[in-house]
């Protein structure tokens, strides 16, 4: 997951301040990040619900950051 590295720059945050602001633990954020792990579907839900994207958006399987609501 490539783009949840980029968001997370993009919001200035580490990974540790991303841990501080979504509860995910900042060794599986850095997995997500590599691609050694898949985030669990609450997890993408969390993540897309903190960055504002949809989890096509993070999965990299658009290029469209918009949530359809």
């Amino acid at each position: 997951m490539i783009r949840l590295r980029q968001l997370r720059k993009e919001k200035n945050l580490t990974q540790i301040g991303l841990q501080m602001q979504t509860g995910i633990e900042q060794a599986l954020i850095s997995k997500y990040e590599k691609g050694e792990r898949v985030p669990p579907t609450e997890t993408l839900i969390c993540l897309a619900d903190f960055f504002d994207v949809s989890i096509d958006y993070l999965l990299e399987r658009t290029d469209r950051r918009e949530v359809n609501k």
